[in-house]
């Protein structure tokens, strides 16, 4: 961030003052919602749930508001009358930060405001490339990687998502077989906010050289979120996370991973720091922490997992 005596676009909270923001917004989770809400080895606490993200709740309801002024006023400007556009939600980070947790929880304080919002939650998993593609152009250990998404179908996805296309569709991804679902799509029908969750999705890339018009993911973001931690801290946690699914989904039969269930805990434990090394932190260093400052808000874990810093773009 800014070094010190430099000027920082950010304006920077501790937990605390964050905290202070929420100023009576109400609970509408219960512990059982947060608990079927986090994911594995994420052990996100109801504390986390008043004290983080329901300050940040009360600030997306003023982005939403402002945004639909915005688009109001453009109509009487134009002397039309439009359906208004979704407010799309960006969430990026790295592997095993704890998005897909981030992710859900937003949804379900999002919906549950006064106004009951159709909100959509779609990760871009589902844009990855299929696994025959990936080894056939040499990207299997490139997964996660920028060149390993169809990015032009992404686009168009969102592009439909902004322009109110009454029913947009994605596609579904499996964790359990690592691989794209033939066939299988996400049906999305005009939202009023979507959160759109992924490794790079605040990248943009470099511009054709042939000098056509290109458009990127971050373009159609009205609010960005960057979900933070060090290195050292996310690689333990992925190995953690490793080593928990190694007695879980790993013994799934169908499992992609299902080699690994087999091996001793120190063999799994080698393996998940090879793939953290080679391909989760090269990807981590080249692609996704480069693209933090472009968010509108840095979200910052300890070690713990909660959340000890939050970082606001001043406008």
């Amino acid at each position: 961030m800014a070094k010190d005596g430099a000027v920082s676009p950010y304006q920077v909270f501790g937990r605390a003052e964050w905290a202070e923001l929420r100023n009576g917004t109400p609970m509408t989770l219960s512990a059982a919602d947060v608990e079927r809400l986090r994911s594995l080895n994420d052990p996100v606490s109801m504390t986390e749930v008043e004290e983080i993200y329901l300050p940040l709740s009360r600030l997306l309801s003023f982005y939403v508001e402002a945004t639909q002024g915005l688009h109001a006023a453009t109509q009487r400007f134009l002397k039309v009358r439009q359906e208004k556009m979704p407010f799309v939600i960006g969430l990026a980070g790295s592997v095993a930060v704890g998005k897909s947790t981030t992710a859900r929880i937003l949804k379900a304080l999002l919906a549950r405001w006064p106004s009951s919002p159709k909100v959509d939650l779609v990760t871009t998993d589902g844009f990855l490339l299929p696994n025959a593609t990936l080894a056939a152009e040499g990207l299997m250990e490139r997964k996660g990687f920028p060149e390993s998404y169809d990015l032009p179908a992404l686009v168009a996805f969102l592009s439909d998502i902004k322009a109110g296309r009454p029913q947009t569709t994605a596609p579904v991804y499996s964790h359990l077989v690592y691989d794209v679902v033939p066939g299988e799509r996400v049906v999305v029908e005009r939202p009023d906010i979507l959160i759109l969750e992924g490794l790079n999705v605040l990248q943009t890339g470099r511009p054709p050289k042939d000098g056509k018009a290109t458009q990127f993911v971050s373009d159609f973001f009205d609010f960005s979120i960057y979900l933070d931690a060090d290195e050292a801290v996310l690689a333990d946690w992925y190995v953690t996370r490793f080593l928990s699914l190694r007695e879980t989904a790993f013994r799934d039969p169908q499992s992609f991973f299902r080699r690994f269930a087999l091996v001793s805990e120190e063999e799994a434990r080698d393996v998940a720091l090879s793939i953290w090394n080679s391909i989760n932190l090269a990807n981590l260093r080249e692609n996704i922490a480069p693209t933090r400052e472009r968010a509108d808000l840095i979200l910052r874990k300890g070690a713990s997992h909660a959340i000890e810093t939050v970082m606001l773009r001043k406008l």
